[in-house]
């Protein structure tokens, strides 16, 4: 199997598992059945992921990564919250369909332990392309005190923003003003952070 026939195993699998999570619950929800609704044997299924909650990080993953994207490709002399406004899109290269799959399970993590742990973990380590990118901004090493601060401050509301959308579209849907709205969403709360850096390294 190619790495890329694998990815997409990952995250058919992963689209599986979340819907299962989202129509019995995550305890009621065996390793076997996510496999069995895959196609998969149980025993790829346990290769592929070390726990059946881990078969959620495909989906967070897009959503994670649709972040690191744009950020990584945010040029120099242009507001963050400019380039948000025009480039940002909600999940990597994917349908409405996995926007609503991702945002189901940042819901449901807010009262599943192993879930938010889950996703908390892949939060994390999209904090170290954060650094990297505002530590060539501002000159200074990634591993820079003032630079790994700020880091933690745009991932603190990358989380809130994300969570925000996530319970927004559980009451109203995945509707065609989606991508939009979460543009100007994003848009506006980064907005708020980088003007604090900016005001903060003026004075």
């Amino acid at each position: 199997m190619s790495d890329e026939q694998r990815e997409r195993q990952r995250l058919d699998i992963s689209r599986h598992a979340v819907r299962l999570f989202a129509e019995q619950g995550v305890a009621a929800t065996s390793g076997q059945q996510i496999a069995q609704a895959a196609g998969v044997s149980e025993s790829t299924l346990w290769r592929t992921f070390r726990s059946k909650e881990s078969c959620v990080e495909p989906l967070l993953t897009k959503v994670i990564d649709a972040f690191r994207v744009v950020l990584q490709a945010w040029p120099a002399g242009i507001d963050l919250a400019e380039h948000l406004r025009v480039a940002y899109q909600p999940v990597l290269d994917s349908s409405s369909a996995d926007i609503e799959a991702a945002h189901a399970v940042i819901r449901m993590a807010r009262d599943e332990v192993a879930l938010r742990a889950v996703y908390l973990v892949l939060l994390e380590r999209a904090e170290d392309t954060l650094a990297d990118v505002l530590a060539e901004r501002m000159g200074m090493p990634p591993d820079a005190f003032e630079v790994r601060v700020q880091a933690a401050a745009v991932n603190a509301v990358l989380k809130v923003a994300t969570d925000h959308l996530a319970h927004d579209t559980a009451e109203h849907g995945i509707t065609a003003d989606v991508p939009h709205r979460d543009r100007e969403l994003f848009a506006d709360a980064f907005g708020l952070v980088t003007r604090v850096f900016s005001d903060e390294r003026r004075g």
